[in-house]
């Protein structure tokens, strides 16, 4: 019910970016009205697996049908999400044993659906 209620954040979420091309809200909003909502019922961290190694104009890379084998399900399996800039859990003592896994990954091209 808070979610729908909200007013306050939601302003400050329309109001125009800095940088349009490093903004974008809607990636934002709802984990910050969550997180103040109940703070330690959330995941401090991103629900997603994003590859920027090899971005192009501000998109992360796009995994092709060729690249979807069994090595790259597991390695998304064991990769957990980053906490913080400090090292891989930051230095929140909350979050620095955490081990909480990705629940979704992307980009995946649409020929990424297709059997071997």
């Amino acid at each position: 019910l808070p979610i729908f209620e909200d007013v306050r954040l939601w302003r400050k979420f329309k109001l125009p970016c800095v940088a349009r091309t490093t903004c974008f809200p809607e990636e934002n909003y709802f984990p910050t009205l969550l997180s103040m909502v109940d703070p330690g019922g959330v995941v401090p961290a991103t629900l997603t697996n994003v590859n920027w190694r090899g971005q192009k104009g501000g998109h992360p890379h796009t995994y092709d049908g060729s690249e979807v084998q069994p090595k790259l399900i597991q390695w998304l399996r064991e990769s957990r999400p980053r906490y913080g800039n400090m090292g891989i859990n930051g230095s929140d003592l909350f979050v620095r044993d955490r081990w909480d896994p990705f629940l979704f990954a992307r980009k995946f091209a649409p020929n990424s659906l297709q059997p071997p």
